[in-house]
């Protein structure tokens, strides 16, 4: 007894002598605590106007974008458009479909699935609606992360892809060929190539080997449940990944960096055959609202710079989508944690970039 009572003692003293060490974070947290004594002393309206520009900053975007805009009730309806078509049995069909091109590459069919849904509904529905049928369909974690990065080559609304369509007649572009080149070929080749690179760990799989994925749910009941759930997804995943990334950009503005970020940001995408006004938004706001502009545009354009643009746009963009909302949302719904969920992201928006300088250049001397 007295020896365990010496241990405890021990233990004690030692948990004492390490809480007493300072640690770095602390030193960090101290920093702080004195700038903002200095700063309130000196200048006490600094703070209130950071927080103000910060709030101005996050409510430009969520509000008119995602509260009363469009955008907000889009997401809602494709998470109930993507159920019905699951319950109508569109998943299993895709899997008939994609399993004799897949089984060449060796490679799970599901993997196609989140970038089908995307195209005909919204991103975050798709990583909803996919993800489970990746792991019913014993997906392996690296087919798994070869699925969100091939999701991110396909426009992350239907509505994004439409207003698309009408800006590139503004321009006289033949949208035909850019569609199969910058939509439908990505969802054969970046799996492949991703297969033979990145993620190795594929496996062949029959169809004999898969289940059904169509649900036994009831009609109203998937009507209403799903809109429930797109609901869920806007307000509890959307708008905090979308308020997040703007309160970072309204810091970096308030402190007057931002400016030169965006401006380094715009001779970037000018380089790569982007249009930097529109790519800039679609990098950071909207793709939606990015082609709604690029059609607004009266000058004469570059064609190259509206075929990146509308090749940029028709991803899985914006930011807080690839940082916010794609490991947040897979990272509860796949065998995958948000770190993985997001290099997955990162990779697939680097392919989606090269892809729209290629494309630009290579393609658009052919169609406009």
């Amino acid at each position: 007894m007295g020896n365990q009572e010496r241990k405890d003692s021990n233990l004690s003293e030692k948990a004492k002598s390490q809480r007493a060490k300072w640690e770095r974070i602390e030193i960090v947290g101290l920093i702080l605590v004195v700038a903002s004594l200095i700063t309130l002393l000196f200048k006490p309206d600094s703070l209130s106007g950071l927080f103000d520009k910060i709030t101005k900053e996050v409510f430009s975007i969520v509000v008119p974008i995602f509260l009363t805009g469009e955008v907000g009730i889009a997401i809602i309806v494709s998470v109930i458009l993507g159920r019905i078509l699951e319950r109508l049995g569109f998943t299993d069909a895709l899997i008939r479909i994609f399993v004799p091109v897949m089984k060449l590459f060796k490679i799970n069919p599901s993997v196609i699935i989140p970038s089908i849904y995307n195209i005909l509904g919204d991103i975050n529905a798709a990583g909803k609606i996919a993800g489970p049928i990746l792991t019913k369909a014993k997906a392996t974690k690296a087919e798994q992360k070869i699925a969100i990065a091939t999701m991110i080559q396909s426009p992350q609304s239907f509505v994004t892809f439409a207003i698309g369509l009408v800006a590139l007649s503004i321009f006289n572009i033949n949208p035909f060929p850019l569609i199969i080149f910058s939509i439908f070929i990505p969802l054969i080749i970046i799996p492949f190539i991703l297969s033979k690179t990145i993620y190795k760990d594929t496996k062949l799989v029959e169809l004999e080997e898969l289940p059904r994925f169509t649900p036994n749910t009831r009609v109203l009941e998937t009507l209403f449940s799903s809109a429930r759930e797109g609901a869920e997804l806007l307000f509890l995943v959307i708008i905090p990944a979308v308020a997040a990334v703007f309160t970072v950009i309204g810091f970096l503005d308030y402190l007057g960096i931002w400016k030169s970020i965006e401006s380094g940001l715009s001779s970037i995408l000018l380089i790569l055959n982007i249009e930097p006004k529109t790519g800039i938004v679609s990098i950071l706001a909207s793709p939606t609202l990015a082609m709604a502009q690029l059609t607004e545009i009266k000058a004469a354009l570059d064609p190259r710079l509206v075929v990146g643009s509308f090749v940029l746009a028709n991803s899985g963009l914006p930011l807080s989508v690839i940082f916010g909302q794609i490991p947040i949302t897979w990272a509860d719904i796949s065998d995958l944690n948000e770190k993985e969920a997001l290099n997955a992201a990162i990779i697939g928006s680097a392919i989606r970039l090269i892809s729209a300088f290629l494309i630009a250049l290579l393609l658009t001397p052919l169609i406009s």
